[in-house]
């Protein structure tokens, strides 16, 4: 960059540009990050009230974002199956495909997914849980458990059913630990 400065033009005079100081007294425009535009072109689809188009949902969060700025976010949205989309004409039209809740949880798999040792990190994961919230997992593993009747059928273990003349756990054991 041959160390040329930026912010004020050479002589200190002109108008800074956005994002930058000068004499004007004028904040910097904020940068969001991506993961609070995500969050805000999401919530701009669940106000919809059916599938929206990228200019729709540019119009809706404000006349600072640019139209392709939005189609980035709604295409890694798109790429991470938190949304869906469907042509409409020329465009798409945007959908959510999951709620706030939804997108936590898938953002929470892809980070599992992610990791080598799953075992250690659902282990981890765990044990660091509140006494409430591990009583919620415990309450939603078991419904889960008798909703799906491949899971009733004998023992298991993590990684599916327990072997012949095994068990899931040995009495007495934490599984957790």
């Amino acid at each position: 960059m041959g160390g040329k400065s930026f912010g004020k033009a050479p002589g200190g005079g002109g108008t800074p540009e956005r994002g930058e100081f000068g004499d004007s007294g004028r904040e910097p425009a904020r940068r969001r990050g991506q993961g609070q535009l995500e969050a805000q072109v999401l919530a701009a689809l669940h106000e919809a009230s059916g599938p929206a188009t990228a200019a729709w949902v540019q119009e809706r969060l404000g006349g600072d974002l640019a139209y392709t700025t939005v189609m980035t976010i709604l295409s890694r949205l798109h790429a991470k199956q938190a949304v869906t989309r469907e042509r409409s004409g020329r465009a798409y039209a945007w959908t959510p495909a999951a709620d706030e809740a939804g997108l936590a949880a898938l953002r929470m798999r892809r980070v599992l997914d992610g990791e080598p040792d799953r075992d250690a990190v659902l282990t981890s994961f765990v044990s660091a849980l509140s006494a409430h919230d591990e009583q919620l997992l415990r309450t939603l593993l078991d419904r889960a458990t008798a909703d799906d009747p491949a899971t009733t059928d004998g023992p298991t273990t993590a990684d599916g059913p327990a072997p012949a003349g095994g068990s899931a756990a040995e009495p007495g054991t934490d599984r957790r630990r």
